[in-house]
Order: structure tokens, then sequence, then C-alpha cells
């Protein structure tokens, strides 16, 4: 896959992602890294359904997304992915519970499934007893907790998050990563954009974008969080300093 960007003034070219392919297993959770302009945000984007390859495609259940009408694609993000943002994104006006049923209500569906549907989430992210509150009544990390539940409410193919930890503490970080570790092992697919070696070190594969390309890959196999922190942070070093992977 390859995206080419035109600059407005002037026609110059900019190659974000110059030939990256790779494929995420149903259930696998992958953290995706790389220095700034290494090319993630905009390979983000492109699996997020809010951009679109120059060549190339990529293929959810062997659906190529490219091909997907603009009157529908809404629709098919909020039906097949599930997002998580560093900010949050949550509105002030609505509480925490009306903020984790947008993506029912905007798909149509009965009150009634709404409520069966967010029982079992909020039990398992520890949250029922803060659903009637609002997002400035709360903590970071239970905000974060919120926008996970938005994410799975709707039962997503893919789970996308962009810097998840990027806005909390450390103890609220930890919990998030439990959590994440938590949702996987349920059968949960999580690609997620990440700069923290920490967050990384939960993931079952580390990809390393660099130039538009993916550079190296790392994968846990028997590795502790501590080893596995270890050698991402080994590669990210190598990576800094222009050396081949090890």
């Amino acid at each position: 896959m390859k995206k080419v960007y035109t600059t407005r003034f002037g026609g110059n070219q900019v190659q974000a992602l110059s030939g990256v392919s790779f494929k995420v297993e149903e259930g696998e959770y992958v953290a995706i890294m790389g220095e700034s302009g290494s090319g993630k945000t905009t390979l983000l984007n492109i699996l997020a359904a809010l951009d679109k390859p120059t060549t190339g495609s990529v293929r959810l259940d062997g659906r190529d997304l490219s091909k997907i009408r603009e009157s529908e694609i809404s629709a098919f993000r909020r039906d097949n992915l599930g997002f998580v943002f560093q900010e949050f994104n949550l509105l002030d006006t609505f509480s925490l519970e009306d903020n984790i049923y947008l993506p029912l209500v905007l798909s149509g569906r009965k009150p009634s499934e709404m409520k069966k549907r967010i029982v079992p989430i909020a039990q398992q992210l520890g949250i029922e007893q803060i659903l009637k509150k609002y997002p400035y009544e709360v903590s970071g990390g239970q905000k974060q907790r919120a926008a996970v539940a938005r994410a799975l409410i709707t039962n997503p193919r893919l789970i996308l998050a962009d810097e998840p930890t990027g806005a909390l503490d450390s103890k609220s970080t930890d919990e998030l990563l439990r959590l994440f570790g938590s949702i996987n092992r349920g059968g949960q697919t999580i690609l997620m954009v990440t700069h923290s070696v920490k967050a990384a070190s939960h993931a079952s594969r580390v990809m390393f974008i660099k130039d538009g390309e993916v550079y190296h890959q790392l994968y846990r196999g028997g590795s502790t969080e501590l080893e596995l922190y270890q050698k991402i942070s080994d590669t990210l070093t190598v990576l800094a300093t222009g050396g081949e992977p090890l």
C-alpha cells in the first residue's frame, strides 16, 4: 500500500507510505510504533477508512475498504470499527452512558438492546457506578474506560487505538493496559498506535514503521512484558541511530 500527497502550493508530492504490507489475524493485539513523520498517522487514517491509499488496498474480512461508497462509509465504520483516542473524544453535554450509547443510537438500535449491551461491558470495565456522571465529573482514567466501552458496544471486528495512554497518569495507564489485555484475551482484535514502550510491551506483536515502510516486527512469543519492553527499547534505539534491526 502506498500513499502520496500533493501539496496545495507548488504541487510537490510527499510520499507518506511507500510500500506497507501486513496482515492482522483475528484476535491479535498489534502495536504500531515509529518516529514522528514515519507514516503511522497516515496508516491509521487509511485503516480507519478516513483516507484512501494511492495504490494498494485495505481489506477487512476480504472487503476492500476503498470500494465502499461514500454514502455507506460512516455506517461501515460504526458497525465494524471501534475507536479509542488519546483525548477520549467524549461529549461533555452527554452523560458517560449516553456517550457510550451514541454509536448504537446513530445506527438506530432499540433502547432495550442498548441497555442489554451496556451492562456486561460496564461491569467488565468497572464503570457501572459512574454511568450517570458527565465527563467533566470523572478522572482521565474513567473517561478512557468510557471511551473503551463506546468502542466495544458495537461488537466491532477491529478496535483502532490512537495513543490510548497518552493523556493518562501511570496508574490509569496500568489499568487501561490490563483492560486491553483482558479484552484481547476475550477474542477482540486490537491495533494500537503508540509512542509508549510500556503500552507496546503489552501487545502480542510490535510493528515498527520507518519512512513509510514496515521496518521491523517483534513477536511476544514466550517473552514477558519486561523482556519485550527491553527488545522494543533496543529496536527503537537502532531505529533512531540508523542501524539494522537485531
